[in-house]
Formats: C-alpha cells, structure tokens, sequence
C-alpha cells in the first residue's frame, strides 16, 4: 500500500510494523488455539447485529473467488449468515486461478455473478476501466466508511469512484515452521536476517528435514518470495517505482533480488523435494508436507492463510506444533508486505449491494474471522472473535501498521503479467526457479512480458 509521505518516514513505519508483528509472535509463540472462542461464534452463528440489510427472499445470487477448500468452506459461513438476515439464496461459484479471465468470459458472455472477489488491484483498474463494476451503493460506502482505513478505502477506488470492499487481507511476510523440527535440530531461536535463514535453512538440511517447503506449482507464490526480498533489499521507494513499471525489471535492484533468492532456489537440498519438486508442489501442499508425513519440510513461507490450511488438512496445533516469524530481513529491515481480495459487483441490483453493506460490515468480519486462516481490514471488529492467539495478534500488528506497509506487486499489475496462470510473472519466476543461475535471462523474459502488458493495459 504506497504512502504519500517520505521514503524515511515509509521506512520508519514498516520497521515499525515488523517490530509489531514481530513481537507480536514472540508473546504468542507458546500459545495455542484459545478456547475461549465458542462453538456459536465458530459457526457463525453470533446472533448480535450492527448492520440492517433489506429482505431478499426469492432472490438467488452468485458469488465468484478464487477459494477452494477450508477457504471456500470458511467464507460460506458467512454467506450462510447472509442467507439467515436477508432470505437470499447464494451460490458460490470457484473461478480457478484465472480470476480476471474466468469473469472477463462471464461478463462478455452476458452471466455475469452479481459478486465477485477480485485478487488482483490490477484487475480491479482493468473492470473499472472497462465499466464492468457497479459502484458502491449509499449503504455499503457507509459501512466501508466507518470500518475501514483511507488506504483500504483508496485501494477500492478507482479514479475517486468507490467500487469495492477489501473484506479479506493477508500479511504476506511470514514464514511458517515446524517445531519438532526446529528441537530435533537443535534450533532454539528462529532467524532475523536472510544470511541467518540459510544457515537455518542449512543446519535443518543437514539434521535430516527437508528445510522449505515451495509451492512453486503455483506462480503467485513465488512473486510473493521475490517481492519480500525486493522490499527489503532495494526499500519502498524501488518497490513502488517497480510496481508502477517506472523501472525496468532489466534494473540492478532486480538483478540483486533475483541473485539473492538464488542463494536458497539454487540449492536443491534444502527444498523439499528440490526445485522439480517443489515446480510439482501446489500451495495447499506446500504447507501439508510441511506439518505431516515421516519427514515433513521444517519451513515453509507464505501469509496468514496458511493456518486455514494447516487447521483443515493437518493434525498440528498452530502456536504449538506450528509456529512463525516474520520474514528475515534482506537489508535493514523486515518487509511488511498485504495482500487482498476486493469484492465488487458486477450486477445492477438491490441484491448485490446488500451483499457488500454485510461484507463492508463487522458482523461479516467477526464471522470470517472466527473460522481462521483469514486477517480482516476491518479496524472496528472485536478481535476477539479471531481463533487463536497467533492470528489475532498478526491481525493487530496488520491494523496497528496503519496505511504504510506495502501491497503486494503482482496484484497492482496488469493482470496479463502478474495474475495469470502460465504466463508472465508467474512463469517467468517458475522458469527462474528451475534455473536460478540464469538471472540475466530471468530479467529479460520478466521486462519483456511486463512492458507488453503495461503498455497494452
């Protein structure tokens, strides 16, 4: 998310925001799921309201993302919540990881879904500019208004038109680890620095885990490994002028990023199952082999997502058997690095709007959020209502950093370079990590795939 104010002062503030979250997984980092949440409020049923939705019974409404799984699962408690309130019938459509094209295809073909969740900021500029969204009805920029930070706002908008609720966020600059791994190996503290993360990484290897787990099946994994680096190393002002095209990916800072993800990419030892593995590994699998399995992957790297993940599809406890810490710093400080997904409407409609007031609402947030595996925006829900401890105080440091953290790359990008499967950034970083000594060739490919879609968006 870009600040108007100082590089210093952007600076100042993310390293603020790692000391937070840092911090914050110190004080959690021997806590377990918290009992306290009670089995009403983990179904979503918590029967207190803050928000008047209009009676829909009849009416049937789509809804199109991306998630698939205990994600999926997760978000329609929340729509089942909705259902109770308004009598709307929902159905919940998956898109696959073409988000942009599977809606583009829909909305040419006349069935639009009345809501889509859009993954990408890129993506959102590209429908607006198209006139494929709908505005933000007088009832939804309410809620948006009082529960939401400008910057959330702002990355909603588009040219000072309100399109869309950031009801789903992620901190993307967190590395996941097992700890029976850790003890076996003798590790009793976890890395601050990149160079300490190899040394980690390699003492791990050297004890018998496989010491990362990678889903580099996956494209959009591997842009949010190379944007932790980038920020870090070459700082926000780099970042936002790369993010925007106004740098070559041909520039030396990405040669210097590149070259230092080379350092763990380029040794097939301390991936799991190597680069081929890990080219073969998909995201929900990444963190699997991570927490099961006789010799599960000791680390693995992704956002705050992951514990829905290890919640569903794995028998560790997160904040015992599970546990994190920010990613190392590549320079002077830890990159705090967001995500999110946006939802919009695509479909005039009393039914739509309805759906984005309860969204943009704190009703919606405490019931997504006390299902795990997700972070919300939403500065004025009860945070009480997230599932453990570990997840509540990430979400606190996310809001406590305010507006000056930095939102993922690939997402603000057209979505031709940084959120298609099988093209662009996405392969350019596969390709890359099955050769990571080719830097130069790396650089070339990505120049060339971004100049085409910017210049074409």
């Amino acid at each position: 998310m870009r600040s108007t104010s100082s590089t210093y002062r952007t600076r100042r503030a993310m390293a603020t925001a790692a000391a937070l979250l840092a911090g914050a997984l110190v004080l959690t980092a021997c806590g377990g799921d918290d009992d306290n949440a009670s089995d009403n409020e983990s179904k979503g049923t918590d029967n207190s309201t803050s928000v008047t939705l209009p009676k829909l019974d009849g009416q049937t409404l789509e809804v199109a993302a991306v998630w698939t799984g205990a994600e999926q699962e997760n978000f329609t408690q929340v729509l089942k919540e909705f259902t109770k309130r308004t009598g709307a019938k929902v159905k919940f459509v998956p898109t696959g990881n073409n988000t942009s094209t599977f809606l583009g295809a829909k909305i040419e073909g006349g069935q639009p879904p009345d809501v889509a969740f859009l993954p990408q900021v890129g993506v959102l500029k590209q429908f607006a500019e198209k006139k494929w969204l709908k505005p933000l009805g007088a009832e939804a920029k309410a809620q948006l208004d009082k529960n939401f930070s400008q910057g959330w706002r702002d990355l909603g908008a588009v040219d000072g038109q309100q399109y869309g609720v950031y009801a789903k966020a992620a901190n993307k600059s967190l590395i996941w680890y097992n700890t029976a791994a850790f003890d076996a190996a003798g590790i009793t503290e976890t890395p601050k620095t990149w160079k300490e993360f190899l040394t980690t990484a390699q003492t791990l290897s050297d004890a018998g885990s496989p010491a990362v787990s990678i889903g580099g099946a996956d494209g959009w994994t591997l842009t949010d490994w190379f944007e932790n680096v980038y920020l870090s190393q070459a700082g926000p002002e780099k970042y936002d002028q790369l993010a925007q095209h106004k740098i070559k990916w041909t520039d030396p800072s990405v040669k210097q990023a590149l070259t230092t993800l080379a350092e763990l990419w380029g040794k097939d030892e301390l991936i799991a199952g190597g680069r081929k593995g890990a080219l073969d590994t998909d995201f929900p699998k990444s963190v699997t082999q991570a927490f099961t399995g006789d010799t599960p992957a000791a680390m693995v790297y992704e956002g705050d997502f992951v514990t829905a993940n290890i919640n569903a599809d794995t028998k560790a406890k997160v904040g015992t058997d599970a546990k994190v810490f920010p990613f190392p710093a590549v320079g002077a400080d830890s990159p705090v690095v967001s995500g999110g997904d946006v939802a919009v409407a695509l479909k005039d409609g009393k039914g739509a709007q309805a759906l984005l007031t309860f969204l943009a609402s704190t009703d919606a947030a405490e019931i997504w959020a006390a299902q795990g595996g997700i972070l919300s925006p939403n500065k004025e829900m009860d945070q009480s209502k997230y599932k453990d401890d570990v997840t509540r105080q990430i979400a606190k440091a996310l809001i406590d950093a305010g507006d000056d953290f930095r939102f993922d790359m690939s997402d603000q990008a057209p979505a031709a370079f940084g959120g298609t499967q099988g093209t662009g950034e996405w392969k350019d970083l596969q390709d890359f990590l099955s050769n990571p000594s080719d830097v130069a060739g790396a650089q070339q490919k990505l120049e060339a795939d971004a100049a085409k879609a910017y210049g074409s968006s």
